[in-house]
């Protein structure tokens, strides 16, 4: 059975991205291992046109990811992953990531594209003590925090889960707090474990 066909019948002949139903075809995920349909996508030309093209990207059309980053297939885990890292800056697909969970080899997989990090000098958050912060760890409060606009006070203690990072604030990360979403100054944090 040729990957072509494997991939038509794995994805019931629609895109495993968006759900489309013409112009597919496959795509390798980079970087792949062996070619077999294991480390392939079956997707539309549009998001192909989107994954290789990324100043054409229309955001709007990847917010088919709320379905298809449930996918059980790791390749379709890692495109989804590597797309909403790509439009995290829009603010609804940092609230995807952070309810997405990869197992350790395919968040491998999908750091593995070589557009994360890229920066000479990358910013780097870090807590009271000193620990570097990354997206997706647990941290508590070391202080109550009056949280503006919301009307309570965060108290110190409490854990936050699965922080994003400010992408150009190394002294902010964002977080859930009794159902807000709060940016946090990381000096008033530090990390769990």
């Amino acid at each position: 059975m040729s990957i072509e066909t494997e991939l038509q019948t794995r994805s019931e002949s629609k895109c495993e991205l968006c759900g489309a139903t013409e112009n597919l075809s496959s795509y390798e995920v980079p970087p792949t291992s062996n070619g077999s349909a294991d480390d392939c996508v079956f997707v539309c030309q549009t998001c192909r046109d989107q994954i290789e093209n990324p100043d054409k990207i229309d955001v709007n059309h990847w917010r088919c990811l709320n379905d298809s980053m449930w996918s059980q297939i790791p390749a379709v885990q890692v495109m989804a992953w590597r797309m909403l890292t790509r439009l995290s800056a829009e603010g609804w697909p940092q609230d995807l990531l952070d309810m997405l969970y990869l197992d350790d080899d395919t968040l491998t997989w999908a750091k593995a594209s070589g557009e994360i990090s890229n920066d000479e000098n990358p910013i780097k958050h870090v807590d009271s003590n000193g620990t570097v912060l990354e997206a997706g760890d647990t941290v508590t409060l070391i202080k109550d925090l009056d949280v503006k606009g919301a009307n309570f006070t965060a108290k110190r203690g409490t854990a936050v889960r699965g922080i994003s990072l400010v992408a150009d604030n190394p002294e902010h990360i964002e977080g859930r707090v009794e159902g807000q979403r709060i940016v946090i100054l990381t000096r008033f944090v530090k990390k769990n474990g």
